[in-house]
């Protein structure tokens, strides 16, 4: 067995004999009392010369950190890996999991350094993750580096997902470094700072079952439910409980990923977050035109990721996951039915999300065939997914020309197939007295109007890169202020929710980061 191994600290190659920063966080690291099986214990790799591309005040504020801290010298040496933080034990995390199909028996925190555990404001826990911190016994071929473009991305999702209301890991801050890495082409470093109640996914699960350490398997099982999942410890069948929790978790995130037009594009096991959060953030991308079949990830040559199959893969991978708990629950048609409470789940949340996307106060027979019919419509005529939604609010129940819907109907080529659905939608709307302005606010507050369009995320990477000549980070600092408020009208920003310009047909996303 290829078990985890600690490091040397070399204080020329590492920021550990760095003076260490107090930022005020108290830290309480329960990950690293575990085992020394779980983890590799060392220090980030510094960058020179690191600059601040942009910070979350409303991630810096969970952790009591006012804004202006994070903008000191010292706050970006611990942001870079740089220097250490007071209360800190920096370690890198060992799991394993099925890419793309196919188990990779060792994975692990390649890139990745768990800096601790802090304690917020409210008493609520955040582990701090530096993204792109160096090499770590996981790295396997790669130079455990991130670049810019894709810090910048991870930066804008994590939080724009939080303000829409979906389940996700947080993002701190971002720091850059003009520190040459290697990719398709030659880029920039960065490194960016992850906030999550806990980074453990189904692929920690699996390297303990594989490699038959069924004692650190419990162990690991013990301390989520131990700190995520008590209601579990209480049931007859505690281990049973937690997967099937778990299970329920991941049906109600992927019904929101649905609902908002989000496409994940690397859905391994190792980047399921056994909290049923959105993790790990690569080629990822909100939906411009509809594609039932949409692909975000070039790289993902058979569409195994594509919008329509996130929820059978989201199923496939808690098989995998039920897999590796065998051991511990014993009983191979429970750990099923356990796992298969998934489907009722994910029936009900999306059924859940769709009414409340149709603005539909009520539950009656017809509505799954009114959403299947209105999906197969803005599949076949490539509809704008985010406007759609947004301004199918304006519609009348009381119109009696197709004009009056003028402002949803003209997204749609077949004009003649949106007024037969139209028709029988209102139809549905008087079934329930539905009222214009109440449906109009409740629909407002569920189907945004700004999400992270690939494009503009583009232009906020290109502008932060200096392509023009002149590096800027104003952008990435107003398209977030833009995402914190995905569903209010925000007049002047107008701009940030037209449909993409013709340029953006070409962006291309990989796994490449």
């Amino acid at each position: 067995m290829d078990a985890p191994v600690t490091l040397p600290l070399d204080p020329t190659a590492t920021a550990a004999s760095a003076a260490p920063v107090d930022l005020g966080l108290q830290f309480d690291n329960s990950f690293a009392r575990l085992s020394g099986q779980f983890y590799t214990r060392l220090a980030p790799t510094p960058l020179p010369r690191p600059y601040l591309v942009a910070a979350s005040t409303a991630a810096a504020d969970l952790l009591g950190l006012a804004p202006q801290a994070l903008r000191s010298d010292e706050a970006v040496e611990v942001l870079t890996g740089n220097r250490p933080i007071v209360g800190s034990e920096p370690l890198a995390a060992v799991y394993s999991g099925h890419q793309f199909g196919v188990y990779v028996p060792r994975l692990g925190d390649g890139r990745a350094i768990l800096l601790g555990e802090a304690v917020g404001r409210d008493g609520q826990r955040w582990e701090l993750q530096l993204k792109g911190a160096g090499k770590t016994p996981y790295s396997r071929m790669g130079d455990g580096r991130a670049v810019l473009r894709s810090s910048i991305r991870e930066f804008l999702c994590s939080e724009a997902m939080h303000h829409l209301g979906v389940p996700t890991t947080r993002s701190l801050a971002v720091v850059g470094s003009d520190t040459p890495v290697f990719r398709e082409t030659v880029e920039t470093a960065a490194v960016a700072t992850r906030m999550s109640p806990s980074f453990v996914r189904f692929g920690s699960f699996e390297y303990f079952y594989w490699t038959k350490q069924h004692d650190a398997l419990q162990q690991l099982a013990d301390y989520v439910i131990d700190r995520f999942y008590p209601e579990s410890r209480e049931a007859p069948q505690p281990y049973l409980h937690f997967l099937e929790v778990v299970a329920r978790r991941t049906a109600r995130l992927f019904a929101q990923w649905q609902g908002v037009g989000f496409c994940h594009g690397v859905l391994n096991t190792d980047n399921m977050s056994i909290l049923g959060l959105t993790i790990d953030y690569g080629p990822f991308g909100f939906m411009d035109a509809f594609d039932a079949g949409y692909v975000c990830n070039h790289s993902d040559s058979h569409g195994r990721y594509a919008y329509n199959m996130q929820p059978q893969i989201a199923h496939w991978n808690l098989y995998a996951l039920g897999q590796a708990l065998v051991p511990l629950t014993d009983d191979i048609d429970a750990t099923k039915g356990a796992i298969d409470t998934f489907v009722g789940e994910y029936s009900s949340a999306i059924d859940g999300v769709f009414r409340a996307k149709l603005g539909l106060a009520t539950q009656q027979a017809g509505d799954e065939a009114l959403v299947n019919r209105l999906i197969d419509l803005l599949s076949a005529n490539r509809t704008d997914w985010t406007r759609f939604w947004r301004r199918l609010s304006q519609l009348r129940v009381d119109a009696t020309a197709p004009d009056d819907d003028a402002a949803v109907r003209d997204l749609v080529i077949d004009r003649a197939a949106f007024d037969a659905w139209a028709g029988d939608y209102r139809t549905r709307l008087r079934a329930e007295g539905s009222d214009d302005a109440e449906r109009r606010a409740r629909m407002e507050r569920v189907n945004p109007k700004y999400v992270l369009r690939n494009h503009l995320a583009e232009v906020a990477i290109r502008s932060a890169r200096g392509d023009d000549g002149v590096r800027d980070f104003g952008e990435v600092e107003r398209l977030l202020k833009v995402l914190e408020r995905p569903y209010d009208e925000q007049p002047e920003f107008e701009a940030y929710a037209a449909e993409p310009p013709d340029w953006a047909r070409g962006l291309e996303l990989s796994c490449s980061s």
